[in-house]
């Protein structure tokens, strides 16, 4: 892979090349990526969708949101510093082409911003929800009558999948989706292939997908453009090494849930401040001023200065480890996250161990997550069993009332099962934590 076409301007539609050198510096394209996402509905959404504790009240714990705007905040600072070094390695791409460091901080920070988009509400538990309900709860009716992939799709129901869909999906009046840069679309693809074959390999990339059967041919023609290495000898499988930019992603987004999500447990109480600050403790200990330190008298102070220089020092080694790895990475033969090789992995993994049994599994977290499956469950029965009789020309009345709510936001007219059956999953998706619930009650007839 070379870094002129990774840097690809290209929008969804456009029919002549975008050049760098010709670019307006007051709005950049790849900055015009970021003022898109944001502005987005899906992104407003995540202020309501749960990052560590689901229907949180607290003001202090972070919702998707903030978790997503933290880590384009660390993505736009390790794009600008891998950037920066990787124009006194290439300077061709800066005397011919006209990149700027800028501009690697642009893309990682916009791909980074819309990590979490496609997230389904309560969390990771709402994508296993959706998965379990084709698994084995009512969905499997429809396992006969979809291939084997869109099977899958639905099986292993994937949150960056469904953010690519969000991101590139055409609707009436906005044609090819939010119309991103490639480059950004090909940094924020973490996994790309498909739901199958799955491949159990300790290659970073096949840990999951990236896109939906709906979606392949779009993928397709953003990996034709940037140049992306094609993996595997079969023609039939859609399986390519990542976009270089994806390892900052997921080192910021890694970053973030590590030091963050720590933060919120100890602010919520479930890991006992003594107990937790020593382990970040562990993380500085090289960078810690100790009269600093000591000087600070709140626990919000304390946990705010060790999360800076802790976030700063993970910053400053993903940095090297990804120069140090530049060409395994262009080659396609580097197969771990950026954090996997960190000096500090030891001090990593006793942190996200203490937050697995504290946070992640505490009883708060787990009865809310079970709170959410029953949420989704139901709204899935309801919905997908009024979109296939409509397909089938076998409305009952109530589904036809159900078919006015999601006449807005659902594709209707939409001839194979597959795509009603992902259109209904994109729509839940897409609602808030709060939507959700809310839905569930009336459907429930709780609420007037």
């Amino acid at each position: 892979m070379n870094w002129e076409q990774l840097l690809s301007l290209k929008r969804f539609g456009d029919t002549h090349k975008r050049l760098r050198k010709e670019q307006d510096e007051t709005r950049l394209g790849f900055e015009v990526d970021y003022d898109r996402i944001i502005f987005s509905s899906e992104f407003r959404s995540l202020q309501d969708k749960t990052q560590v504790v689901p229907l949180s009240k607290t003001d202090f714990v972070h919702t998707r949101l903030t978790h997503s705007l933290e880590v384009s905040v660390v993505g736009r600072s390790l794009g600008r510093k891998v950037g920066q070094k990787l124009l006194e390695k290439h300077p061709h791409l800066k005397d011919v082409h006209g990149y700027q460091m800028n501009d690697f901080g642009a893309i990682v920070a916009a791909a980074a911003l819309a990590h979490d988009i496609g997230n389904p509400p309560f969390g990771h538990s709402g994508e296993k929800a959706i998965g379990e309900f084709f698994k084995s709860g009512n969905g499997r009716y429809f396992e006969d009558q979809l291939t084997k992939k869109q099977y899958q799709d639905l099986c292993d129901f994937e949150g960056n999948a469904n953010g690519l869909k969000i991101l590139t999906e055409s609707r009436k009046g906005r044609i090819g989706g939010l119309r991103l840069s490639y480059a950004t679309l090909g940094a924020f693809t973490k996994y790309p292939k498909e739901s199958l074959p799955k491949k159990p390999t300790s290659h970073i990339a096949d840990k999951k997908y990236g896109f939906f059967q709906k979606e392949k041919e779009t993928f397709k023609d953003v990996a034709n453009e940037l140049g992306l290495i094609k993996r595997g000898n079969d023609n039939d499988d859609v399986n390519y090494c990542r976009h270089p930019l994806v390892y900052l992603v997921e080192a910021a987004d890694d970053i973030c849930y590590t030091i963050i999500d720590f933060e919120d447990g100890i602010n919520l109480g479930l890991i006992q401040e003594e107990y937790a600050l020593e382990y970040l403790i562990n993380l500085v200990r090289d960078s810690i001023q100790t009269k600093t330190y000591n000087a600070l008298q709140s626990t919000q102070d304390r946990l705010s200065y060790l999360r800076s220089l802790a976030i700063n020092t993970l910053i400053t080694e993903a940095v090297e480890i990804f120069m140090n790895h530049e060409e395994d990475i262009l080659n396609g033969t580097f197969s771990k996250a950026l954090l996997d090789c960190s000096a500090y992995e030891a001090q990593i993994n006793d942190i996200i161990k203490l937050s697995i049994s504290n946070i992640y599994q505490s009883t708060d977290v787990i009865d809310k997550e079970i709170v959410g499956y029953k949420v989704i469950n139901e709204l899935l029965d309801t919905f997908t069993q009024a979109v296939i009789n409509n397909l089938n020309d076998e409305l009952s009345n109530f589904d036809t009332l159900i078919l006015k709510v999601l006449e807005p936001y659902v594709d209707l007219n939409s001839n194979t099962i597959y795509d009603s059956l992902l259109s209904v999953c994109f729509y839940v998706s897409k609602m808030s934590d709060s939507n959700a619930m809310l839905t569930y009650q009336k459907l429930k007839g709780n609420h007037l």
